[in-house]
């Protein structure tokens, strides 16, 4: 009996330590479900339950220690499988089928990826756009989706639940207090903010009231780590599944996550922005020749999370790549994004057309069917062109050809104008009225070049002279407005994601740049590179000089071609890019990949080669005098 009461005592408070313990569980998960680290928790299910079984399928029917590629060779199937007069498949067969067997898992998971980062948006749209430049082995049909995530502009979020008690939090007092207006609706949105127009109610003598203000998300705190692990474990199972290098894998999610996780830091955005605003107004610097200018900090408006800055006027040089585009004949009512999105598209569906390549394709190629516009003609005439001109040839005979029927509207639109309008037929007087900016955009055509060589300009001294340069220099993030005088002005925007470089770092990259705008021997080319600690491979000489001047040399035919790229991959393969590099590149696309839109094509070696000399200079000089004060 007393056994049995102690059972039952046992059993009871069992139960009821078991609920206990079972109510405080869901009470502290439900807590940290609410926590910022919770919600991190529950991004990066989602994250998993969308990913796991993409790399899942590819370790599955691609990695050599899978079951089921152990199977299929046990069993001689699959990629395995024989013909029945032969003992075992060649090598060369068996490299060809997995080739074959890894772009079909391309295609198949390269959308399903893509609509992950749709759906979470934030920093793995930035992972995209980083991804579909980069010089890393990122798989064809992966990176020319990820363009079309170049234009793709995140949703801004509610102003009077979320931005608005944002800023009074930060700023400590109501917004009516410190602005006289605030825009509700966003001029600009972004993965972790978005900026919005606003007057202050009062400012230091001589400081403009229009000012923008840059929001950090509340979420963004938790979110961009959040993200950033996922990614981390997202390249980890990759490497376990023969899917991505180990160690360039590795080197470039440090780099990934070093340089997102700054932005983060508004108060690094702020200095960076101070830098370079307080060095665009020493005359000495190209800003003020070449009329650039940057937003100036407003630090008494300023905290961790907000960033206040004078207003540029302006429209981004995005929507004047549009229009060129349209002059062109292209379609761009879907957007910039659709352009690259179709030519994408093309690519995949043909992959052997030589004109599928790099960013010369994206002018040259794609044409909507329907389009009635005359200038249709230049662009596949460009197409066919390319293959016996130079590139430099073919874009001046699209900007002369435009020129030439502008200058032909022109007139046209002026002698309508004059005729008495009784003589002219309602169908005419719609035409120049449609017609009637043709003047103003030939003389818009004239200032591209010195638009485009600014922009260059600027750039390169803040890589060389500087140290500190925007990485991020995207079409959206350059406005074409104009000052008081009524002249153009190019003002530059958003320094979230700045690169800084020390004076060894200049050096390095300098020599590199002057070892391709000078024309020099392979050999040379690729001591530069070495120099920067690049690895390959097969550590060719012959690829690194090629793969150099294609960097940062001008657009060749040759580069229009599928077949050269193919080549080019072929004799080499990166595992390591170096990461002071990285970012150069970046911006040097960024702006190439602009200039070409415009048909203009520079090579970044000339157009920053004044500017890596004398980086060289200052560094064997102050080098040469610690070496006389050493000894």
């Amino acid at each position: 009996m007393f056994a049995a009461n102690s059972l039952r005592t046992l059993v009871r408070r069992s139960a009821i330590a078991t609920a206990t313990i079972t109510t405080a569980g869901v009470g502290s998960a439900a807590i940290y479900a609410n926590t910022e680290k919770g919600n991190g928790f529950k991004r990066e299910l989602v994250f998993w339950s969308k990913v796991f079984p993409v790399v899942a399928d590819y370790y599955i029917r691609t990695a050599r220690k899978s079951p089921l590629i152990q199977w299929q060779k046990l069993t001689k199937s699959g990629i395995y499988d024989i013909a029945s007069n032969d003992e075992e498949i060649d090598d060369e067969t068996l490299k060809k089928r997995r080739k074959e067997l890894i772009q079909s898992l391309h295609e198949k998971h390269a959308p399903e990826i893509y609509n992950v980062m749709l759906e979470l948006k934030g920093l793995y749209i930035k992972l995209g756009q980083v991804l579909s430049v980069t010089a890393l082995p990122i798989p064809e049909t992966y990176r020319v989706l990820f363009r079309t995530l170049q234009s793709d502009v995140p949703g801004h979020e509610e102003f009077e639940t979320i931005v608005k008690p944002m800023l009074e939090k930060e700023f400590g007092k109501p917004l009516d207090q410190i602005f006289e207006h605030i825009d509700e609706i966003p001029c600009g949105a972004a993965s972790i903010g978005q900026a919005h127009r606003a007057v202050l109610k009062e400012t230091r003598e001589h400081e403009d009231r229009n000012v923008i203000v840059k929001v950090q998300y509340p979420d963004a705190s938790w979110q961009v780590p959040a993200d950033i692990e996922c990614v981390g474990d997202f390249l980890k199972l990759c490497v376990y599944a023969d899917v991505v290098d180990e160690q360039s894998s590795k080197l470039s999610y440090d780099e990934f996550s070093r340089q997102f996780l700054s932005e983060l830091d508004y108060n690094q955005e702020m200095n960076n922005l101070k830098t370079v605003y307080e060095s665009s107004i020493d005359p000495s610097a190209p800003y003020l020749k070449n009329n650039v200018v940057l937003p100036k900090v407003y630090q008494d408006y300023c905290t961790s999370k907000v960033i206040t800055m004078s207003y540029l006027n302006g429209v981004s040089m995005e929507a004047e790549a549009r229009r060129q585009l349209e002059l062109l004949g292209i379609d761009t009512s879907g957007g910039i994004g659709r352009i690259i999105k179709d030519a994408a598209k093309d690519a995949a569906e043909n992959p052997n057309n030589e004109s599928s390549g790099e960013l010369v394709r994206r002018v040259t190629r794609k044409i909507d069917p329907r389009s009635k516009s005359p200038f249709s003609w230049k662009a596949s005439a460009s197409k066919i062109a390319g293959k016996f001109l130079s590139v430099d040839s073919v874009l001046w005979s699209v900007r002369t050809g435009k020129k030439l029927i502008l200058w032909y509207q022109s007139v046209l639109v002026t002698i309508l104008q004059k005729t008495p309008q009784y003589l002219v037929s309602s169908s005419w007087q719609a035409w120049a009225e449609k017609h009637n900016t043709a003047a103003a955009q030939i003389e818009r055509l004239g200032e591209i070049d010195a638009w485009c060589k600014a922009l260059f300009d600027v750039h390169g001294h803040q890589v060389f002279n500087l140290g500190v340069f925007n990485a991020d220099c995207h079409p959206g993030n350059i406005l074409l407005g104009t000052d008081e005088a009524g002249k153009s002005r190019i003002g530059l925007i958003d320094y979230g994601q700045c690169k800084h470089l020390n004076e060894e770092e200049q050096y390095k990259v300098a020599r590199l740049i002057l070892s391709v705008a000078n024309n020099e021997s392979d050999e040379n080319i690729a001591k530069a590179f070495r120099d920067l600690e690049i690895k390959t491979l097969n550590d060719s000489t012959e690829f690194l000089a090629m793969f150099s001047k294609l960097m940062f040399g001008p657009f060749k035919p040759e580069h229009m071609q599928h077949s050269w790229h193919q080549n080019l991959h072929k004799m080499d393969r990166v595992l390591y890019f170096p990461k002071e590099l990285s970012m150069v590149y970046r911006t040097s696309l960024l702006l190439r990949g602009l200039a070409v839109s415009l048909q203009l094509n520079y090579s970044i070696g000339e157009q920053w080669k004044g500017h890596a000399q004398e980086a060289v200079d200052r560094y064997q000089k102050n080098h040469s005098l610690v070496q006389n004060i050493v000894q």
